[in-house]
This record gives C-alpha cells, structure tokens and sequence, in this order.
C-alpha cells in the first residue's frame, strides 16, 4: 500500500498548490489525479486576479493570492506569469456608486490599495471605456492576471521540485476510514493510507464527494472566453482590465495586441458543457461595443467554451468532510467556488494550514465550511456580491 502524511485527490490549482504548501512543510504528499495535471477547469481559465472582492473573505484571500502570484519568481522553477495590470470596476447607477464606495471602505481597512474615481476622472484615464458611458469606478492597480496554462506549467514544475508523489489517471472511489477517521483513499490504481485526506476538484467536486458518502454543495456551469485579433489604434497592454459586474463581463489584454474577454449566462441550467453558445456571445458582444467602441467589428483570434465550478453564494469551501451533518476526523473540503485563479493560492493556503495545526490566520473560515449549506444547498451566508452570474443552485 502507498502511504503518505496527507494524500491530495485533484491536480488542478486547488488541489496543486495545497500539495505544495503542505511539501513545503515537511510533509509527505500524494497527488492523485483522474487525467492529467490541470487537465480539467485550471488551463481554461481567463486569469482574471484581483483582491477587489465584495466581501472580507473574498478580499483577504484575493489579496494573499495576488501576492503569491508576484512572489513567485525565486520560490519555484517557474512563476504563473502574472501581470500586475491594474483592474477597473465600472458603475453604471446610483446604486452601483454606493455599493461600490462601501466596498472600497472595506477592502482599504483589509489594507488593498483601491482608489475611486469619478466619472469625469474614468473619462479623462486612458480606459478604453466609451466617453460618459459609466458613474464612476474603483480602480486597483495592483490587481491583473495570470496566464492560466503558465499556472499550470508552475505547479507542476512546483510539485516535482518539492517531491510530491503524483499519481495521474488514478481516480480517487471512495473513502478509508477507521474508528477514529480517514486513513486514506481507494483509487482505480490502489489505496493511498494516509493521515490526512483533502477532497478538490473544481467541477467535479461533487461527484468526489459522493464517492467519499457525502453532499457537497458544488456545481459546473458553461464559461465562455473570447480572444480577438488586433485592438487597432491602441494597444490592450496599456490600459486596464476592467469587469462589468452588472453584465457579467470582464476584459483584459490578449495576445498580440488582441483582446481577451469573457462571459457566463446566468440563465442556463448548470451542468458540463464545452460546446461555443454563439447567440450569447453575441448578445453579450453588443454590450462590450457599447463600452469599448475599439472592439466593435473586430474578428476572432480565438474562442473556447470550459466547464468552470461555482457555489450556491459564489464564496469557496473550506473545512471538514461532514457525512450526516457530522464531520469524519481527518478528512477535509477545498474549493475556489469559481475563483481558481484569483482565489485558489489562497484556498490552498488556508487548507494547508487548516491540515497542519487545524486552524488558519489568513482569514475566518467559520463560516466557510459545508456546515453553512442546508439540505436544498441553501447558504446562510451572504452571497459575494463581485461575481460572475453563476446559476443559483447546484447540480
């Protein structure tokens, strides 16, 4: 039998970068993927990193990943590529000015660097936003991206140099357990004992729950992502990203001088789809030409279309495996809720912390475990207000 001090089921961010730290921290580590390393939601994503979250654990966790990312470099083989592009959140309403105001208040107190700026001071910034189009918007600018296959590469490179057993194309079935708690996982290749057991991955950590003989409140839903070709008259590099909430939308810089922009319809039922939906597309296309006249008429480089996770209030999980409303000793949940990239250093983080001394200083996690969902997957904690328009319930 393999045998191991913690065992790590998934090789995406979340379940990558918590088999680091814990490596990092003496530990012996194995990883155990279904595919291949960031084979599922991670190499898809868009990138988007900000620590402009709309609740305290969404910022204190945006803002430790965003440092990760830039502190890489010297800590690991290879870094996530991450640029510090600056990222403007737009208003368009009274109300959008108010929230956003107490929003600001908040992520300063948390120490983010987050200015306000009117909207004769968004006109007269080089923004790419069409003249008089918002109420003003916060602006961040150490908030930016990184290049999702890059992350991918990193960890990777991450888990060898730190000794990591990886295991891929061995698919976690069920969970050990003993009087006491887990002791390991069976897989398709074998058992792993192990003295700790960490449940991730992304979209399909609901069907791991259920082989571990419990519920977890996670579903998959469509994302799509666009590249198009060259942004003529000024180039994508020099300006903000920027994420219309309102729309659910978001752009930043493409390659060669193109833009990357994405999108997900609230109004779809959730499940695993991967296929293009041109007619959103191009409702959603209407709305970013509005806001951004250089992209009006401008063909595509590149699109895809990814199964991406979610949660029922869009805020990640992380805290023990419950089975019957119980929790099993040993054995723990870990997800970004759809914030892989912008949350997931952090995710991971606390996760690691949480297995090597049961508690995390990087934020309040209290309520962030399975304990806050009822039987329908109803949270009892206010949803994160900065998200994208994931469905309402799980699948």
């Amino acid at each position: 039998m393999v045998s191991a001090d913690v065992v790590v089921v998934g090789g995406g961010t979340i379940g990558a970068w918590t088999a680091c730290f814990l490596a990092e921290a003496g530990r012996r580590v194995v990883l155990v993927e279904a595919d291949t390393l960031g084979s599922g939601a991670s190499r898809w994503a868009a990138g988007m990193v900000r620590a402009q979250g709309g609740t305290e654990a969404a910022i204190r966790l945006g803002l430790f990943s965003r440092e990760f990312y830039a502190g890489q470099r010297g800590r690991y083989p290879l870094d996530s590529g991450f640029v510090a592009q600056g990222y403007l959140m737009p208003c368009f309403s009274e109300t959008d000015v108010a929230a956003a105001h107490e929003r600001i208040a908040l992520q300063r107190s948390l120490g983010v660097d987050v200015e306000w700026w009117d909207a004769d001071e968004v006109d007269r910034r080089r923004t790419g936003i069409a003249p008089g189009a918002t109420s003003g918007a916060s602006y961040a600018a150490g908030d930016g991206y990184v290049d999702a296959p890059r992350n991918v590469l990193a960890y990777s490179a991450a888990l060898v140099a730190l000794g990591v057993d990886v295991r891929e194309r061995s698919s976690f079935t069920g969970l050990l357990v003993d009087g006491n708690g887990a002791v390991g996982i069976e897989t398709t290749s074998g058992p792993v004992e192990a003295g700790a057991v960490i449940l991730t991955g992304g979209p399909d950590l609901g069907t791991v729950g259920a082989a571990a003989g419990a519920k977890v409140f996670t579903g998959g839903t469509r994302h799509q992502v666009v590249v198009t070709e060259r942004v003529p008259g000024t180039d994508p590099r020099d300006l903000p990203m920027v994420f219309d909430v309102s729309a659910g939308i978001y752009w930043r810089p493409g390659e060669e001088g193109g833009l990357l922009w994405g999108m997900s319809n609230p109004d779809e039922q959730p499940g695993r789809a991967q296929n293009f939906d041109t007619a959103y597309y191009e409702l959603m296309q209407a709305r970013i030409e509005t806001l951004y006249p250089a992209a009006a008429g401008l063909g595509l480089r590149r699109t895809w279309a990814a199964t991406i996770d979610y949660t029922p209030d869009h805020l990640p999980i992380i805290g023990p495996l419950l089975r019957d409303g119980r929790p099993v000793p040993g054995a723990f949940v870990s997800s970004a809720g759809g914030h892989g990239m912008m949350w997931g250093p952090g995710v991971s983080r606390a996760t690691a912390d949480l297995v090597l001394t049961g508690r995390t200083d990087l934020l309040d996690i209290t309520d962030l475990g399975l304990d806050r969902f009822d039987a329908d997957g109803r949270s009892r904690v206010a949803a994160d207000p900065i998200a994208l328009p994931f469905p309402a319930t799980s699948s």
